[in-house]
């Protein structure tokens, strides 16, 4: 027995997949992965070996961290230009306070971390308080940074030859047996940690609500310049843990690098389907994101593929990236 349609046509509504559609990016972001680890180790034989999984593990955790805290700005439907020089101050302040000031290592990385939580401190204050849009304040921030690098270190790279068990922060491993580095074990800490404070606390909560609407969470009476000081805070927090590790790695503070890490971060956030217009993104995305990036990079240099070309591929993958941001927002417009 057919229903009763009262002559009028039946409207057909568009068939639509139970899933958000912030999971469907992600979960494309996931397949694209694992597609890149199959790919890579049906080319080479020396891809999927343990020692190599490592090392990309442990490239992605610099890069991965200035991502995770890129990740609380891009949501907010801000921009950071800043975390790769500020990384950059960030060690060249930790070998300060270590090796020139001789203070207790803890101590000196201590401070070279609250250097990074200064540092997105002023941008915060200068996207919130001064209303200059976060593009000019960071890449204010980005040169600021750059400058006082050089200057504090003198152009000179600082050692840390004289202090025992520096590079063990990064490139040591806290659990006996496990030939994991500190530096891949801190960086699945800080995105379990970010992930607590997105999904868990208040934090996170006025996080997404400045992205969505930004004018909605002001009028329903929700300090939001007060907010944005603190996001870009937290934010610098991760830019300072990442400075300390980029020491630790290399056994010295380089003033000349930090140039470029600040795109490289930003573009592992977008690949992992945070959005660029805000109100939208996920720390596990990031992770994604960013393992992806490490593993484009690693299985194209092993291919012997010229650095030129990894440039090339890598833009062509963040294109698409962002391509499917905008898809995703006229689907849910």
């Amino acid at each position: 027995m057919k229903p009763e349609t009262n002559g009028s046509k039946v409207e057909k509504k568009p068939f639509k997949l139970p899933i958000k559609s912030g999971a469907i990016q992600q979960l494309l972001a996931f397949a694209s992965l694992i597609v890149l680890l199959i790919f890579f180790s049906i080319a080479s034989p020396n891809f999927f070996q343990f020692s190599n999984i490592v090392s990309i593990l442990l490239s992605t955790s610099v890069i991965g961290i200035l991502a995770l805290g890129v990740t609380f700005v891009i949501i907010t439907a801000g921009i950071d230009l800043s975390v790769g020089t500020a990384m950059t101050l960030c060690s060249v302040m930790t070998a300060v306070f270590v090796v020139t000031w001789g203070l207790p290592t803890p101590l000196g990385v201590l401070l070279g971390i609250l250097t990074g939580a200064l540092a997105g401190c002023l941008s915060g204050l200068a996207v919130a308080k001064m209303k200059i849009p976060s593009f000019i304040a960071t890449l204010a921030m980005m040169m600021i940074a750059k400058g006082l690098a050089l200057v504090i270190s003198g152009t000179r790279p600082i050692y840390f030859s004289d202090t025992p068990g520096f590079s063990e922060i990064a490139l040591g491993s806290i659990i006996p047996g496990l030939k994991i580095p500190n530096a891949v074990l801190i960086f699945f800490f800080m995105a379990i940690f970010g992930s607590i404070i997105l999904s868990k606390t208040v934090i996170g909560r006025y996080t997404f609500a400045i992205g969505s609407n930004e004018e909605a969470t002001r009028l329903s009476g929700v300090n939001v310049d007060r907010w944005k000081v603190i996001i870009y805070t937290i934010a610098g927090l991760f830019t300072g843990v990442a400075g300390v590790l980029m020491a630790s790695r290399l056994n010295s503070a380089q003033p000349g690098l930090g140039m470029g890490y600040e795109l490289e971060a930003i573009a592992a956030v977008v690949i992992g389907g945070t959005s660029l217009s805000g109100g939208k993104g996920t720390m596990v995305g990031t992770v994604i994101g960013a393992l992806i990036m490490s593993v484009l990079t690693n299985g194209l240099r092993i291919l012997s593929v010229p650095q030129e070309w990894q440039t090339v591929v890598v833009g062509i993958v963040i294109i698409f990236a962002v391509y499917a941001d905008i898809l995703r927002r006229r689907q849910t417009a």
